[in-house]
């Protein structure tokens, strides 16, 4: 186990460095710099290159990079072009926000999603199966803006039941006030993982179903639950996977969501930061949210080795 382990954290490094190479050179092919920001056209052209060097912009493109990198790399994301305050600042702000909407809209489409799979399959060809494949099918498809926009105009402008923007007080969601900020973009953002987890569900427990040993479980007079038991064991690997991506989705923060419900989360400072052109913030959002994606990834593969030792073969 530990070498396995050690395999999938060598198998990140390359990648995280790959994220790093593509976000700063897209920043490098994107026009204008930080001068075009600070500075007015009609400025002149020594207070801009002062402004440059001061930048490390004078410095050849692959020195640039080595810099940033190493300055990542020490923890230091920059300086906000627009609120001149730290970038890591405000960016585990936004983490901490986002968190509060990713953890529980995970446990909630996870908690559905691998509910109706199993009554699906375990109920195959009947209408529970008909309804519960067509509420999967749905939370897939409809666009999670779009939701945002009619639960905020039901419970919201209708029946004036639920907040329709903002996060209430400050802390963790411990009381009333709390959660009925945290209602509606849960609900929101947990219907495509409800969906996607549904539809993986019921695949996998039917194709558990249809091998051999358990039939040979329910022929040796194996009791019922003991055999759900093995059935659901055998089918989570593929299930935690999908639930690690999906996690990883939301704590990058739906940027739609976010905006819809004015949640100042990881997506919404992206957003801010591209209307800004607020570079610092925008590459050092991406490139943290892809290191926690592959951290959870690791997680979720070391946790699958465990629960199936196959795996690590």
């Amino acid at each position: 186990m530990l070498v396995y382990a050690i395999k999938r954290i060598l198998y990140a490094v390359p990648i995280l460095f790959g994220v790093s190479v593509v976000v700063f050179a897209l920043v490098q092919l994107s026009p204008g710099d930080v001068t075009d920001i600070l500075i007015p056209p009609e400025a002149p052209q020594a207070v801009a290159d002062r402004l440059r060097e001061s930048y490390g912009l004078d410095q050849p493109v692959y020195v640039q990079y080595v810099l940033w990198l190493w300055n990542l790399l020490q923890g230091d994301l920059g300086v906000s072009i627009f609120t001149n305050r730290p970038v890591a600042d405000e960016l585990f702000d936004a983490l901490g926000n986002t968190l509060k909407l990713a953890i529980p809209a995970t446990i909630l489409g996870f908690g559905l999603g691998v509910t109706l799979g199993s009554l699906a399959a375990f109920n195959r060809g009947t209408w529970l199966d008909k309804v519960f494949s067509a509420t999967a099918i749905t939370g897939v498809s409809l666009p999670h803006y779009w939701v945002g926009i009619v639960l905020v105009a039901l419970f919201s402008v209708i029946y004036t039941v639920l907040p329709a923007q903002g996060m209430g007080p400050d802390g963790l969601p411990v009381t009333w006030d709390h959660w009925r900020h945290l209602i509606l973009p849960v609900v929101t953002l947990s219907l495509i993982p409800m969906g996607v987890v549904s539809r993986l569900t019921r695949a996998s427990v039917l194709e558990i179903t249809s091998q051999e040993f358990i039939a040979a479980l329910d022929a040796k007079g194996l009791m019922r639950p003991r055999i759900l038991l093995h059935v659901m064991k055998n089918a989570a690997p593929p299930i935690l996977a999908l639930v690690g991506l999906q996690f990883g989705y939301l704590l990058g923060g739906s940027i739609l969501v976010e905006t819809v419900f004015n949640w100042p989360g990881s997506g919404n400072l992206m957003n801010l930061a591209i209307f800004r052109r607020d570079i610092p913030v925008l590459t050092a959002t991406i490139v943290v949210l892809a290191a926690i994606f592959v951290v959870i990834n690791i997680a979720v593969d070391l946790l699958q080795a465990w629960i199936d030792p196959r795996i690590r073969r």
